[in-house]
Formats: structure tokens, sequence, C-alpha cells
């Protein structure tokens, strides 16, 4: 899939990426916190935790009030949360790396993407909870980027997420079948797929192996550490899922399949 532009040159894309990734990852901090505790996302304003103080325009620029402030609020020294420097510099440097692999407008929407799959992996990690109003506008996106890259592509991302979505609800059922129980969340099958209109119906695939190999290298981690995984322990299936959906995006299908 490709992304025609003659607007601006690669290194102009990628600079524009790297320049909007901090600001983005600053607000999928606040949506981290904000989403799982039903709090206001948009109407109410950022204050610090602790004197209450609304923050200003020069509390709030990505990495350098940080450092500016030394990681502490200016009116009552309490501690800014480092989450939020490292999800700045964290999302500016997946932006950086999808411009490196897909110099040009893609490695912009490579940016997107890192972006959508950061807030979904802190959400799972921490909550194991995939909300439906981050896993549908990744669909929505990527279903958008893929029909600017022609009929065929839109088409691929169509059938991509079609295929992601029900074989995950099939294999939820079929489990739940056997066991009596529950064995996926509904948000791993809205991620997949997402995943899906991102790498198309043929990297879903590979999006599962590189899922499952992440899965299994947490669990053998684990094991070395000297923590045993019970059977029936939950696990973040959507942190391996990003990290499967990422790296078929960047790199394509095993096997050298192409859209």
């Amino acid at each position: 899939m490709t992304l025609d532009a003659q607007s601006l040159p690669d290194w102009g894309w990628m600079a524009l990426a790297i320049a909007l990734a901090p600001a983005i990852g600053s607000f999928i901090g606040l949506l981290s916190l904000r989403l799982p505790a039903d709090r206001p996302v948009v109407a109410a304003r950022s204050a610090c935790d602790g004197c209450g103080r609304r923050l200003g325009v020069l509390d709030l620029v990505p990495v350098l009030s940080f450092v500016a402030l030394r990681g502490r609020c200016r009116s009552c020294g309490s501690p800014i949360a480092r989450r939020y420097l490292l999800l700045e510099v964290g999302c500016a440097l997946l932006a950086a790396w999808a411009g490196f692999v897909h110099p040009g407008p893609l490695g912009l929407a490579g940016a997107l993407l890192a972006c959508q799959l950061v807030l979904l992996c802190l959400l799972d990690a921490e909550h194991f909870w995939l909300p439906r109003v981050v896993t549908l506008p990744l669909i929505a996106s990527g279903l958008l980027i893929s029909a600017l890259g022609g009929a065929q592509a839109a088409l691929h991302s169509l059938i991509g997420a079609a295929a992601g979505y029900l074989s995950l609800v099939g294999i939820g059922a079929l489990y739940r079948r056997l066991r009596g129980r529950e064995g996926l969340g509904g948000g791993d099958a809205y991620m997949l797929a997402g995943a899906g209109a991102w790498v198309g119906w043929i990297g879903l695939p590979t999006t599962l192996l590189w899922a499952s190999l992440a899965g299994l290298s947490l669990v053998a981690a684990s094991l070395l550490a000297g923590r045993a995984v019970k059977a029936d322990q939950r696990l973040p299936f959507g942190v391996f899922l990003a990290a499967g959906t990422w790296l078929t995006w960047l790199y394509g299908p095993l096997g050298g399949l192409e859209l």
C-alpha cells in the first residue's frame, strides 16, 4: 500500500510526525487515566494532582515543560507523573521508526497507528480493557488510510477488518462452549479488526504469529524470573496484538506476500 504526495519531501513528513507525536503522547497519558475513571476528557482542564492548580500553556509543552520544571509542579512542588514524559518521548521515537521504514506520508500514517496502539496497550496492561471508543477509531483510521491507497487496498483492508473481528468472535464462542467461561475479552475482536484494517487480510496471520511470540516471550520471562504462570491467569492479549500489528504494518507479512 502506498500514499502519494508531493507537497513535502520525505524528511518533512518525518519531521512533522515527530513534532506532533509528543503532543499526542501527552494526550494519550491523559486518556489512559481519565477513560478508566469515567472522567471527562475534553471538558475538564488539566490540573496538578497535588494542589489542584489548573495548568497553563507553559506547563503543558511536551517534554520541554517537564525538563524546565524538573518534573515538579511550579506551585506546590508535587512530582509530575513520569508516564507523560515517557509517552511523549516514546511516541516521538515510534514516529521516527515509522518514518524511517516508510518515508513520506505513509510514515505519518504510521505515527498515527503507533499512538493508537500505545493507548490500547496502556488500557489493556493496566485495566484489561479495550474500549470501543478507542478500538473503533483504530478500525476507521485503518480503512481510511487504506482507501487513500486505491480501491484494491481498500478492499483488502475491509476484508481484513471483517476477518479479524469474526475470527476472534468465533474462537471466543468455541472456547466458551468448551470451557464454560470467557477466554477472550470482547475488545480483542475489535482490536484485531483494527489490525486487519491496517495490515489487510493477508497480514492477519503474521499479526497473530507476532502476537503469539510476544505472549510466549512474556511467559518465558516470567518463568525465568521464578514467577509461575497459572493456567487461568489473565494476560493482556491486546498488548501482544499491538506488537503484532505494529511489526506487520512496518515490515509486511512474513513470506514476502504483498497487498
